[in-house]
């Protein structure tokens, strides 16, 4: 279904019965990552998948400032109360587990728990953010000048993707066709705006989150097993969990151990 806000439709998913999670895919994705998931979550929860701006079945409008992060963080906040969500968990694959921070961040009374896989508050200081925002807009160039497709070739082979490639090669091929569904304009503009050198950083402000946290990472993914370890320092009511063999998309390469780690924290209310 879709719901306009502030003139950008965005598309959103449901399934199941019970207390409200929000389910944010990462960078390229769209919320069909998470079916998988849905028959098992659904029994405990009321999934909501969006379609991040750019991404899917949601628009991707040209106005760069609709993609930064703080405007699409109030877009999620307008959403739930279309919803007619007070409340809610999220989860959130990389950019997308970026986007569930810097809600609870901005908006931490409307957020139970967090759970964030291979996700980053951003970076901390000034020099690294501005060398990101050059290598994103650099990418965002080759898109507009190659297309997706060439960038898909592109992005399939970057190093954080490299255990992807010990999946089945229908696995591979479904991502693939997932990825190659996106606009130009939305993967461009999602680049320059929320992009990770464009986001504000929240590394001050981890100290402050009441919000419970669960921090997910692959072993093999070490830098983000660095981020995470650091961030568990930081936060009062973070749990961190490393699944072994596993790369950045712990969703798509041991689907079976990701489910079941978030059906447990999700249904522990004690925690």
């Amino acid at each position: 279904m879709r719901h306009v806000i502030d003139g950008v439709r965005y598309n959103v998913e449901s399934y199941g019965n019970g207390f409200p999670v929000i389910l944010l895919h990462g960078f390229t994705g769209d919320s069909s990552n998470w079916t998988p998931f849905l028959e098992r979550w659904g029994k405990q929860s009321k999934l909501f998948m969006v379609d991040i701006i750019g991404h899917g079945k949601s628009d991707s409008p040209e106005e760069l400032e609709r993609y930064h992060m703080l405007s699409v963080v109030d877009d999620l906040f307008l959403l739930m109360e279309k919803l007619k969500i007070q409340k809610a968990d999220f989860v959130g694959y990389s950019m997308g587990g970026r986007l569930a921070l810097s809600f609870a961040a901005k908006y931490p009374t409307k957020v139970r728990k967090l759970v964030l896989e291979s996700a980053s508050p951003g970076l901390e200081s000034d020099i690294e953010r501005k060398q990101r925002i050059e290598q994103d807009k650099k990418l965002a160039a080759f898109i507009e000048e190659k297309g997706v497709a060439d960038f898909v070739d592109y992005w399939e082979n970057i190093p954080l993707f490299a255990s992807q490639k010990r999946l089945p090669n229908e696995s591979q091929k479904q991502i693939r066709e997932q990825r190659l569904r996106n606009s130009t304009q939305g993967l461009v503009n999602s680049l320059k705006g929320m992009g990770i050198g464009s986001q504000p950083s929240w590394w001050q402000e981890l100290s402050e989150l009441k919000v419970d946290m669960l921090l997910i990472t692959g072993a093999l993914d070490q830098k983000f097993c660095q981020i995470a370890k650091k961030m568990q320092n930081i936060v009062n009511h973070a749990e961190w969990i490393t699944v072994s063999d596993c790369g950045h998309t712990i969703h798509v390469e041991n689907a079976e151990k990701f489910g079941t780690i978030v059906e447990g924290y999700l249904s522990n209310t004690g925690s």
